[in-house]
């Protein structure tokens, strides 16, 4: 809910995405709205043990081949799992990935995150750590401006959530390996989007860069923290629909010159174009993309 209400709520995402593809959301065990603590003596899981309930999840469903998306802890869990089962991905669409093990700064503020977790719960000096964690200062606001919508449903949602179940999740991406080497056995196309300020910024740069430039892309996304597919959901349109145009899963309308986004007049009126309407300033997009 916190990483892709902004993006399938958005009528031309909703256009796009839902209108022609079956959506199965996987939350990390104890996430999912109404969850009940998970008892203590249950042991905690690995990266590997998430991964691999991705694949009892397809297998119940009877689903095959499948097309991925994920954002930050999520995109790392779903691009090892696309390194393990390669034959089950047909592409990746990563936002914010995470692919090498916790830097230094990253291991001490999860630590510092999980201690509080585990002694405060939910506290308000969490929810700072993991809002700095996810949006940019533009819409966590200051003390002349207030707090997007977005920042502040999202700490609606975080309030909702067991801390115990957090701390856990919190807990198996820290010890994440560095998945690095097997990227480069990976064959399926990626589309990676970052925002410029997203602490992950850098990570994305390097995950682009050991990947093969024949089959990935990158998508900077100016004055975004790592949730673009909250802060600006507008700009993965145009990527998203190309980069499945590729696969021949989308074509846009036959009237249309270009792939259906809100830049394309005929799709969308002018009046709803407007900052207003869309609850947030848009800004420009950097994109970088290999070639052969």
């Amino acid at each position: 809910m916190s990483c892709f209400q902004g993006l399938f709520f958005c009528p031309e995402a909703a256009s796009l995405l839902l209108h022609n593809f079956c959506i199965y959301h996987i939350s990390p065990p104890g996430h999912e709205l109404g969850a009940a603590a998970i008892c203590s003596e249950n042991p905690i899981p690995s990266v590997d043990d998430l991964t691999d309930q991705i694949v009892e999840v397809l297998n119940y469903f009877g689903l095959g081949a499948v097309m991925c998306m994920g954002v930050i802890a999520g995109a790392y869990i779903l691009s090892l799992f696309a390194i393990k089962h390669r034959e089950r991905v047909l592409g990746l669409i990563l936002v914010s990935p995470l692919c090498r093990a916790p830097s230094w700064t990253e291991w001490f503020y999860n630590k510092v995150m999980s201690n509080l977790l585990y002694f405060y719960g939910m506290c308000g000096v969490l929810k700072e750590f993991l809002l700095h964690r996810y949006f940019s200062k533009e819409v966590r606001g200051s003390p002349d401006v207030p707090e997007s919508d977005i920042v502040q449903a999202c700490r609606r949602l975080l309030d909702e959530r067991q801390s115990m179940n957090i701390w856990r999740f919190l807990q198996a991406i820290d010890g994440r390996p560095d998945i690095t080497d097997g990227l480069k056995t990976l064959k399926c196309r990626t589309l990676i989007f970052v925002g410029d300020d997203s602490p992950f910024h850098s990570e994305a740069l390097h995950m682009t860069a050991k990947l093969d430039r024949r089959f990935s892309a990158l998508v900077e996304v100016q004055v975004c923290g790592s949730m673009v597919t909250e802060e600006q959901p507008h700009a993965m349109l145009i990527p998203i629909e190309y980069f499945l145009m590729g696969y021949g899963l989308y074509r846009p309308n036959q009237f249309s010159c270009s792939p259906r986004s809100p830049l394309t007049p005929s799709c969308i009126a002018p009046e709803l174009l407007s900052p207003e309407s869309m609850g947030l300033k848009l800004k420009p997009i950097k994109t970088q993309i290999a070639q052969k």
